[in-house]
């Protein structure tokens, strides 16, 4: 079964077919319901724990959800218990890379200018992984998210840039985003599935599920 996508009305328009792709995976991850949000993600929570705590301890990133997305507080919480240390995105500069700021289980949280929580104070670090929330992913390892490219211009900026993970549902999986130059790709996608690895990836431990047509047979 072919990995869904917007209508052909689209395909001409790449800027167009974006949006509706953002459209439509939106919608299909808010139509999830409770229990079933609640399963799904409980079982990326699992793929991401065999994953991490495989590594020695680093700097986690990753970002508070919004609109039904995977919530790693939990993930986070027990990797800092592992010595781990944690850290989310703040977006102080529109069209400018974002900073990291530390995070814990205790932090002080305020809504930033998109409306997403983030710590109100505390040091500036420097991530090792960024867990990084996704509307859609390709096979060849390109994310689409809202569309304000704070991902891609932050990743673009780090050196050395830390090992990028998409994380979402497996509801998010197309054939092609269309990526455009200033996209990045991902070193890894982990869904209820398991873990897709790309080329570029290194460092991480493990199999990754299949990727392509063999998958669809996970629906």
């Amino acid at each position: 079964m072919a990995a869904p996508s917007p209508s052909s009305e689209h395909t001409t328009d790449s800027s167009v077919f974006r949006a509706a792709l953002r459209r439509e995976k939106l919608a299909a991850r808010m139509e999830l319901d409770g229990s079933a949000h609640a399963a799904l993600s409980a079982r990326i929570e699992a793929h991401l724990a065999t994953l991490l705590t495989a590594l020695p301890p680093q700097t986690l990133a990753f970002c508070a959800p919004v609109r039904g997305e995977f919530d790693a507080r939990p993930l986070a919480g027990l990797l800092i218990r592992r010595g781990w240390n944690a850290a989310m995105p703040v977006a102080e500069v529109a069209a400018a890379p974002m900073r990291f700021r530390h995070w814990t289980l205790a932090s002080a949280m305020h809504s930033d200018r998109h409306g997403i929580p983030v710590p109100i104070d505390g040091p500036d670090v420097v991530p090792d992984i960024v867990l990084l929330p996704l509307l859609a992913f390709d096979t060849q390892g390109f994310r689409l998210g809202y569309g304000g490219g704070y991902f891609d211009r932050t990743l673009a900026a780090l050196v050395p840039r830390p090992l990028a993970i998409g994380v979402g549902f497996e509801l998010a999986r197309v054939a092609d985003i269309r990526p455009q130059p200033h996209d990045m790709p991902l070193d890894a996608v982990v869904t209820e599935a398991g873990m897709v690895r790309y080329p570029s990836s290194v460092g991480l431990p493990g199999r990754s599920a299949p990727c392509g047509p063999s998958d669809s047979d996970k629906g």
